[in-house]
């Protein structure tokens, strides 16, 4: 039986500016209310995610998008590190890449990844997959601590 709609904490780990505001845009088109937070680099986003320096005060989010192509640590060891960490390894973690390679899409599960997800060049694509993604982990799936 699905869950009644909850909003959830989403961290966006994504290095594109024109990326970061199609997301945005697609979370506005839907009517998603939940809480969207940006970081642009891996580095970043695992102080974010381990509440360090500037981000002491982050909300640990319920679901995490995150890009492969990142600077300073790229998604996959991001990815690697956070299912690693007792404390983090249950977020899910849905990459929303542009890469189509097979041997990204084997590695990103093989690391634990919860889904594996192709960002359409298309806008109106786009903002399809991110209204799938936030109906399927908001109200089909039970998150950790909802």
């Amino acid at each position: 039986m699905p869950n009644s709609h909850k909003d959830i904490d989403v961290l966006l780990v994504e290095d594109d500016p024109g990326d970061v505001l199609m997301t945005r845009e697609a979370f506005a088109d839907n009517k998603v209310t939940n809480r969207l937070s940006v970081v642009s680099d891996g580095v970043s986003a695992l102080e974010y995610l381990r509440k360090e320096g500037e981000y002491a005060n982050a909300t640990t989010p319920d679901l995490i998008l995150l890009d492969l192509n990142l600077p300073r640590m790229d998604g996959r060891e991001v990815l690697q590190a956070l299912k690693q960490d007792e404390r983090l390894r249950s977020i899910p973690v849905v990459v929303l890449t542009t890469s189509e390679a097979e041997e990204d899409v084997v590695r990103s599960y093989s690391l634990h990844a919860n889904a594996y997800v192709t960002k359409p060049v298309d806008f109106d694509r786009f903002i399809e997959v991110v209204r799938q993604i936030d109906e399927f982990f908001v109200t089909v799936v039970r998150l950790p601590g909802r």
